[in-house]
């Protein structure tokens, strides 16, 4: 596996890559790989004949009062992780070589798709993460790119992004990992005090509750979301960002009987860490 961290160098890679036809696969990640990054970078490897990990905590994407400073940073550890689920180049830039110039072009989804859900208190996050992805876009040049699902809104923008801006990528949005006692994979857990943590599993708790009530015919949408939200109140150390419901795709209101495939997304508070999950409720 070649660690590269160099702009120059992954367009060179790259350009010989596509030169003997080799097909692409791009897992953009902030690092502090875990389970889901592993499954994301075995997807990528099963699918195309090269795999390129990104490792880089994005400034753009935090906001002033947000964790970037303290965020993990586990480079080594990292190429690890990223070596043995079947990485051929990790690419860990610095932040001047992916933001060189002061004066910055943005690249942004509008509209109330980037303003629900985490985009409401988050005002300027996915500017930040539109931007980068597009960089990591045009300097891989990738055949598809491989995103959780754990981040549903990012997925929802993202190909929102990807289709106005005609990109040549597929994304590939891949089943949310969870611990065996099913709270969701993040890098943001080895925050959590021990309490905390086992605070924190009322939420696959809840939405597993949301799950059971829609499979014995529950269909109205404000009793679903209700029903979830008293659960998560019902844990002391918890502190609720929301619990809302949208439309499949596009995050669109949801009606008040719910029919197609609706996001039940949550992000809670534990302490000082924001968790989010969620789960899709579909009739098959």
């Amino acid at each position: 596996m070649i660690l590269c961290q160099n702009v120059a160098e992954l367009k060179n890679l790259v350009a010989t890559f596509k030169q003997n036809g080799k097909s692409i696969g791009l897992v953009p990640t902030m690092g502090a790989l875990h389970e889901g990054h592993a499954s994301l970078i075995k997807a990528a490897h099963a699918e195309n004949d090269i795999t390129i990990v990104s490792v880089f905590v994005n400034p753009t994407q935090f906001g002033p009062n947000e964790d970037y400073a303290a965020y993990p940073r586990t480079l080594e550890k990292d190429c690890t992780v990223a070596e043995n689920a079947g990485a051929d180049v990790v690419f860990a830039p610095k932040k001047e070589d992916l933001y060189p110039n002061k004066d910055m072009t943005w690249v942004e989804v509008t509209g109330d798709i980037t303003k629900v859900l985490c985009g409401r208190t988050r005002p300027i996050h996915f500017r930040g993460v539109t931007t980068v992805i597009t960089k990591l876009f045009n300097l891989t040049m990738p055949d598809r790119a491989y995103f959780g699902l754990k981040d549903a809104q990012q997925t929802q923008v993202l190909q929102r992004m990807v289709d106005d801006l005609f990109f040549n990528v597929n994304l590939r949005i891949m089943p949310i990992v969870r611990e065996a006692d099913g709270l969701a994979k993040s890098s943001r857990n080895v925050y959590l005090s021990p309490e905390e943590r086992k605070a924190a599993l009322i939420l696959s708790k809840s939405l597993k509750h949301a799950q059971d009530l829609f499979l014995h015919g529950e269909r109205n949408s404000a009793k679903i979301v209700d029903a979830v939200t008293q659960m998560i109140k019902s844990e002391p150390l918890s502190d609720i960002d929301y619990v809302e419901m949208y439309k499949l795709p596009g995050l669109l209101p949801v009606d008040e009987v719910i029919s197609g495939k609706v996001l039940l997304a949550l992000a809670v508070k534990f302490g000082t860490t924001r968790l989010i999950d969620n789960v899709i409720l579909e009739d098959k």
